[in-house]
């Protein structure tokens, strides 16, 4: 199996100059922040690599779930382990009607961005986290689980790479 992963963190605006701008015509006044956008294309040989993808839909079982970075369902319903990668992208979008937290919470807590992961995302809100090489590696029994808590059996949109 082969994988490659184009990330993005973009956010590009059109801010149109409005005044006493004597010296640019109307079609000239438009500036576009884009400086800071992000994009990364990596492989199984890139520095940080990627080999392998888990994307699911995860429900809630009475408010809360544990995503084991160790039993994963990937394509085709085979089960992905992570054990001793290093996450480098995780995307999560809320489907539910009420808010949805993303901890690191738990005895096998895996720190992917520190030892105090806290994500709240309300209905239709989404988080794109982007890893590098300095991101732990995923220790199975040890280091391995992420928690989510919500209300109920509402769903989320997951997407994890990693290499």
């Amino acid at each position: 199996m082969s994988v490659s992963a184009t990330i993005r963190g973009t956010v590009t605006v059109e801010e149109i100059l409005t005044g006493n701008i004597d010296s640019m015509s109307a079609a000239n006044r438009t500036v576009t922040h884009n400086q800071f956008n992000e994009a990364e294309n990596l492989t199984g040989t890139t520095t940080p690599p990627v080999t392998v993808v888990a994307a699911f839909v995860q429900a809630l079982t009475g408010g809360a779930a544990t995503i084991d970075l160790n039993a994963l369902t990937g394509t085709n319903g085979a089960t992905v382990s992570f054990n001793g990668l290093k996450v480098q992208a995780f995307m999560i979008k809320n489907l539910g009607v009420n808010t949805m937290t993303l901890t690191n919470a738990g005895g096998n807590a895996y720190p992917m961005f520190g030892a105090t992961l806290n994500i709240v995302l309300n209905t239709g809100q989404w988080a794109l986290l982007y890893g590098n090489d300095d991101t732990p590696d995923v220790n199975s029994g040890v280091a391995d689980d992420l928690t989510l808590a919500g209300t109920v059996s509402q769903t989320c949109e997951i997407i994890i790479v990693a290499g």
